[in-house]
């Protein structure tokens, strides 16, 4: 097996899905293939016939998202016709699963480079439009109804874990909100992102520059105050939930040697992935024994994680995870830079940005080893993804 390095990962701003959002008027696939020209332009040292394919994900596979779209980006983004293509679907996970993917292609020597990421425009394409549910799945007690809507399992998780009360979330929430704000003043977030032309019948030709559903200033009394629509009385708001979004991501993974020899850098490198399948009804859980089961594969421990980028579809699933682990809620190594609550989640494109954060964070903390990506999946999942620092300057 070939040691496999993340070189690169950019993402577009992310916008509101919506007649009102900033892309209400913009393809989908002309978010990814923005994404995937940033990275070639970044890269000039990359011989574009050197790709060797081009994974996209995307969780609602129609319209401007359909058509084998990591083939179409491809084409569109001007790579050469000889680069291939494809599309893969893991609900939020796809852009995570995109990465494995082709990860495993090149440790098992079938690729030397290529590029993967994901896309989601909730606006023009809602989650689970065009789908057709088997309803022997409730008919027949395979799962639970509430399965199928996200919001649903988020209060069933409550049900489980009393412990994790809406207090807590929505401090966790608004803790996010401060901690992206911070990112984005210090300059940490901004240099990974694409801008985009924008198109509005009313206001016409623009620029988007920066993410579109930050709320920075957000207190936990303003948090306390918002509906549950998902259950009277309920736990879960859009305060401590991510919300519906569009936006897209990409990245540039390798074997190791070839990096090296075209100069491309190094920012991580692939220790090992996992995906583990949990009841549907509690999907928020399935991070757990996900990153459970990659510990038994590599030999590591949470203590050996000096850095985590958890997707925050929703604040309890964040809980659950760091109450699992011993994790405080308010530990400095937990998604340092805010997350999903903050800047949003376009479903499909999530994993890269984890990524992305993650590899930028390393090259800032040579004293830290190892971190980890981690993200519920819908239907019941979870997938983890750790990463070792090339800048690590400890004692292995």
């Amino acid at each position: 097996m070939r040691n496999v390095a993340f070189v690169e990962g950019v993402r577009t701003p992310f916008g509101k899905a919506g007649d009102k959002g900033m892309y209400a008027g913009t393809r989908a696939d002309d978010l990814v293939v923005n994404a995937i020209r940033e990275l070639l332009r970044r890269h000039p040292e990359l011989p574009p016939e050197r790709v060797d394919e081009v994974a996209i994900a995307a969780t609602t596979q129609i319209g401007d998202q359909g058509l084998t779209i990591g083939r179409t980006a491809a084409l569109l983004a001007g790579l050469p016709k000889s680069v291939p293509g494809f599309a893969i679907d893991r609900m939020c996970a796809g852009a995570m699963t995109a990465v494995t993917t082709v990860a495993s292609g090149i440790g098992f020597g079938a690729y030397d480079i290529a590029i993967a990421g994901g896309v989601e425009h909730m606006g023009r394409h809602p989650m689970g439009e065009g789908v057709d549910p088997n309803p022997r799945i409730i008919a027949d007690k395979l799962v639970d109804p509430t399965a199928l809507v996200m919001g649903q399992t988020a209060e069933n998780l409550h049900d489980r874990f009393p412990a994790i009360t809406k207090q807590r979330t929505d401090a966790y929430a608004a803790r996010s909100q401060e901690r992206y704000a911070e990112a984005v003043k210090t300059g940490k977030i901004g240099p990974e992102l694409v801008p985009v032309a924008t198109r509005s019948a009313e206001l016409g030709w623009g620029l988007a520059t920066e993410d579109e559903p930050p709320r920075p200033g957000t207190t936990v009394e303003q948090l306390a105050g918002l509906k549950t629509p998902f259950r009277p009385h309920g736990r879960i708001t859009a305060g401590n939930a991510a919300g519906l979004n569009d936006g897209a991501t990409a990245s540039i993974l390798a074997d190791e040697e070839t990096a090296r020899e075209l100069g491309l850098p190094v920012a991580m490198r692939l220790v090992g992935y996992s995906f583990a399948g949990v009841e549907p009804e509690v999907m928020g859980i399935g991070p757990v024994p996900a990153t459970e089961k990659l510990f038994k594969r590599t030999g590591l421990s949470i203590d050996d994680i000096g850095l985590f980028e958890i997707n925050e579809a929703f604040a309890v699933q964040v809980l659950a995870f760091l109450d699992h682990f011993g994790i405080d809620d308010e530990d400095p190594r937990v998604n340092q830079w805010g997350g999903a609550i903050a800047c949003g989640h376009p479903l499909a494109s999530s994993g890269v940005r984890l990524m992305t954060q993650l590899a930028r964070q390393f090259a800032e903390r040579p004293d830290v080893q190892y971190g980890m990506t981690t993200m519920c999946i819908g239907i019941g999942m979870g997938g983890t993804v750790i990463w070792e620092n090339p800048a690590f300057e400890g004692t292995k």
